[in-house]
């Protein structure tokens, strides 16, 4: 069997992680080891998804149905992966993603109670069932994300505690499921801690490219 071109390494978790940093200072890191890195976020990355990402985030979009947010955010993924992912790994990159199909089984799955077998089907559907190399979980607890992010800014961040309750328990629900994939890090302590844990897990399934 070929070997699968490129790696796709996802970021996963709740809003106030610390995702953002930690994804731009291991996407230089693994450029200063050789890596071309290309770094997407979702929803989001090509025109039409940022369009529908903005649709998402809006509080003007209260009260959208939950087929039609899932439809959303698969949509918009199809399409960055259509545009940006998919080539990126035909050329041998690693790609960096903030946000990946865990997301829509936990937030989708357990926060808004669709079934995982078929939210699965549908990842595939978006993927061309490309799953991730390896996905880096940043654990945090709801209260502790709540503190960190301070002011509501968007749609998903007014959702009520027991939500984000539900969208941890899927999370951790994945990583058991698929521990050599999915590497759980404790994102409740320091920063640079959680760097750490990060940079072991990358490195011990990637090898600098020199």
């Amino acid at each position: 069997m070929p070997r699968r071109r490129g790696f796709l390494l996802t970021i996963e978790g709740v809003d106030g992680s610390g995702k953002s940093t930690q994804i731009r200072r291991l996407a230089a890191h693994l450029r200063r080891q050789g890596h071309t890195v290309t770094v997407v976020r979702e929803p989001g990355g090509t025109r039409l998804a940022e369009r529908i990402r903005r649709m998402l985030l809006d509080f003007r979009s209260a009260g959208l149905a939950r087929p039609a947010e899932l439809f959303l955010y698969l949509a918009a993924r199809s399409q960055l992966f259509t545009e940006v992912i998919e080539p990126a790994l035909k050329r041998d990159e690693v790609v960096v993603c903030d946000r990946f199909t865990d997301s829509t089984l936990a937030y989708q799955g357990d926060g808004r109670g669709f079934g995982e077998p078929m939210l699965r089907k549908l990842n595939d559907v978006t993927t061309e069932s490309r799953r991730p190399d390896l996905t880096l979980l940043l654990d945090l607890p709801p209260a502790v994300s709540n503190h960190r992010k301070g002011r509501i800014a968007d749609r998903l961040e007014s959702e009520k505690g027991i939500f984000y309750r539900k969208v941890r328990a899927g999370y951790r629900r994945v990583a058991k499921k698929e521990p050599r994939r999915v590497k759980l890090i404790d994102a409740s302590g320091d920063k640079q801690q959680v760097w750490e844990h990060m940079r072991t897990a990358v490195e011990r399934r990637l090898k600098p490219a020199r």
